[in-house]
């Protein structure tokens, strides 16, 4: 495997290697690459294929869009993020991955935590039969006075 590029510190690519690894993924050049922008600092956050691709290119990574939408959902397959659609067609991968709500602002399209303890559902209608329901997203879109 080669080495992504110098402008990702050592201990980025190690916690992107890491991640990866917990996941059975195989830690090529391009999977390392990414891992690192996304866990490397040890935050969690929340991108677009094309921000993803923007900070791979800023940190003078060589990866195609289309190979960041393929690590993507091998990354969310994999069970390392989760992906979240705003509005049916903009979707967002985050690296926190346990149930939470989000909020969106609207005039900035950003995706961040909202506070799970302050969310309480009482009642989800049924599903209708021969299905369950297997999540509940929330996302409470923002916006300005």
């Amino acid at each position: 495997m080669t080495k992504p590029s110098d402008t990702l510190s050592e201990k980025a690519v190690e916690r992107g290697s890491n991640w990866l690894s917990r996941a059975g993924l195989r830690p090529t050049r391009q999977r390392v690459s990414l891992a690192s922008l996304l866990v490397g600092d040890g935050e969690d956050r929340h991108v677009t294929a094309e921000s993803l691709f923007e900070a791979s290119r800023s940190a003078g990574e060589k990866v195609s869009l289309a190979t960041v939408y393929n690590t993507l959902k091998a990354f969310c397959d994999a069970g390392l993020m989760q992906e979240i659609t705003v509005d049916g067609s903009k979707s967002y991968f985050d690296t926190r991955i346990d149930d939470h709500p989000h909020f969106y602002w609207d005039d900035t399209a950003e995706l961040f935590d909202a506070p799970a303890d302050e969310l309480e559902i009482v009642r989800l209608p049924k599903a209708p039969g021969g299905a369950r329901i297997s999540k509940v997203d929330v996302v409470i879109r923002l916006s300005r006075d």
